[in-house]
């Protein structure tokens, strides 16, 4: 039994499709190359059969001898039992050869996922994700799975050939060299398939992007009417990728046809070129039987190499898109050693704005632009590039240089757009289970959302569907806040944290905030422009053109503060 997911296998090789392949079957060496020890003893024994069956019509029916008779029959029982001992062994290395590169695979494009944040959507459609892990980590999983065939089928191949070598040298050439040329005139149909199965995959990313896009904004486009304009393009990226794959069906069906001809060719030619040395008195019938078993035998040698051909050009493709994802950079990383921490309480001063957060308090941010917002995305270190410039001290510390970890766990930002993803309630609010139930209420009526456990079953084990679409966008932007008071960080920084709501919700909330929030071991900064969240808040900083303009408290600002009032008055 294995257990996933497996520990961190460390950085992958991916300068290519074939590196990456090869730094996987480094990290499963053992079941490697049982898989092909267990693969070449199957088809040795299967490739020794014909000739222990010539040696018993010679030596044992042919010549009256029972007793020799006995002996090659035995040997046929005992290679029977070989094989499958060795087919069941086979069976399992090469499944769990393939489970473990597909599933190390996943893991891989999961944790970039996780550890990428902006940086892979932007690079990357959302469908392009969504297709690598689910579709091209098993696809790519499979060229280990075949590697126990392809090794079984060399073994037979050189096996066959030292076999048919003590009959006749001349079939023996003929098998040493043709059965590589069979193997090289399937390239000629591989190849196509190769461009028409990428040309597949990247229709198959863009359909699902368009319908990841679909059903996200499924609630808005209904809303406007717009559903039957996405429908459409939905239906009109499905039919050329159903196209794409009736090709890609099409270069199947050459490489199915083309692998019975020429191995069926083959057969007629070895089998014709026997014949004729019985005839000859070159050969004895047993021997021609052995042949003729040979012939038939060898069409597996050439299936075999066809399909690894074929399932590795499936591997490239799907590792290729693989590696586009693993080579997305985050936009926030950890080089060099890190710096210790500041101690708890320390302010956060950000340069560009000349802003400064002070410790324990309630602080409210307002602009007239976005500027408030992306002070909140450079408080909480989510792209370091915008801090390259000018950056984000904490305490006396470079927030660059503080550890992610450490900056994750006491520095928590609450973005606007609400994120809830599929399991129990209760997991989606306190995700470490670090809570009891009450704190979990509490939280809930901080926010102002018990009530949405009232008209739900099954309350905090009520599973939530993907994305929480079963929930309105203001009950879901309240669930998150809950989930945020949850975490007790250090620094919590709300944006826009009431913008779904009504007014009287939204009163309830600043109420609450007061409540959660309000101890001298906790600071807080929101994002907004609500005067009813405004009136509550410590101290309020007003942001015009970038920078630092006005501070104090709501009424202060109101009365001294001409654009301030302008922004606030806007937003009622």
């Amino acid at each position: 039994m294995r257990v996933f997911p497996y520990p961190d296998p460390g950085p992958p090789n991916i300068a290519s499709p074939t590196r990456y392949l090869a730094w996987l079957a480094s990290k499963q060496k053992g079941t490697l190359c049982a898989g092909i020890l267990f693969g070449a003893v199957l088809m040795a024994a299967q490739a020794a059969m014909p000739f222990l069956l010539g040696r018993a019509i010679d030596e044992g029916i042919l010549a009256g001898d029972p007793a020799a008779l006995s002996r090659w029959v035995s040997g046929l029982l005992v290679l029977m039992v070989v094989q499958a001992a060795a087919d069941t062994a086979s069976h399992r290395a090469a499944v769990s050869n393939w489970m473990q590169a597909a599933f190390r695979s996943a893991q891989l494009v999961g944790h970039k996922i996780t550890r990428t944040g902006e940086a892979l959507p932007n690079s990357l459609a959302t469908g392009e994700v969504v297709s690598t892990a689910a579709s091209d980590a098993f696809r790519l999983g499979e060229v280990f799975e075949v590697m126990s065939r392809l090794a079984g089928a060399v073994a037979a191949w050189l096996v066959v050939t030292v076999l048919i070598w003590q009959t006749s040298e001349l079939l023996a050439v003929l098998v040493l060299i043709g059965v590589p040329v069979c193997c090289a005139l399937l390239l000629f149909v591989v190849k196509p398939m190769q461009a028409r199965q990428r040309e597949q995959r990247e229709a198959s990313g863009r359909m699902t992007a368009v319908g990841a896009d679909t059903v996200a904004g499924l609630r808005v486009l209904r809303g406007i009417g717009g559903e039957h304009i996405f429908v459409d393009r939905y239906r009109a990226k499905s039919a050329v990728t159903r196209d794409a794959g009736i090709r890609v069906a099409r270069s199947l069906a050459d490489l199915e046809a083309s692998q019975v001809f020429i191995a069926g060719a083959f057969s007629v030619v070895f089998t014709w070129v026997g014949a004729n040395l019985v005839l000859d008195g070159a050969i004895s019938p047993g021997e021609l039987v052995a042949l003729y078993g040979f012939s038939i035998f060898l069409v597996t040698p050439i299936r075999a190499a066809a399909d690894s051909v074929a399932r590795f050009i499936r591997a490239s493709v799907g590792a290729r898109k693989i590696i586009a994802v693993l080579r997305v950079e985050s936009n926030v990383a950890d080089d060099g050693p890190p710096a210790p921490a500041p101690p708890s309480g320390s302010a956060l001063f950000d340069e560009r704005t000349g802003l400064t957060v002070r410790p324990g308090r309630i602080t409210a941010l307002v602009s007239d632009s976005g500027t408030a917002s992306e002070v909140a995305s450079r408080l909480g270190r989510f792209e370091d590039r915008v801090l390259e410039e000018a950056g984000v001290r904490w305490g006396a510390v470079d927030l660059r240089r503080v550890a992610l970890p450490e900056i994750r766990s006491r520095i928590v930002v609450s973005e606007a757009g609400p994120q809830l993803f599929t399991g129990s309630l209760r997991s989606q609010l306190d995700p470490h289970g670090r809570h009891d139930d009450d704190a979990v209420l509490r939280a809930l009526d901080a926010a102002s959302a018990l009530d949405i456990l009232e008209g739900i079953d099954d309350g905090l084990d009520h599973e939530v569907t993907e994305r929480g679409r079963g929930f309105s966008g203001g009950q879901r932007q309240r669930l998150v806040l809950a989930r945020a008071f949850l975490t007790e960080a250090e620094t919590l920084i709300l944006v826009e944290p009431t913008s779904a709501v009504d007014a009287h919700t939204e009163a309830r909330i600043a109420a609450g905030l007061r409540e959660a929030r309000g101890r001298k071991d906790r600071t807080t900064v929101v994002v907004t422009a609500s005067p009813l969240l405004l009136g509550v808040m410590d101290s309020v900083v007003f942001l015009d053109e970038g920078r630092v303009q006005a501070e104090g408290t709501h009424g202060e600002l109101l009365a001294a503060n001409s654009a301030y009032r302008n922004v606030v008055i806007r937003s009622e």
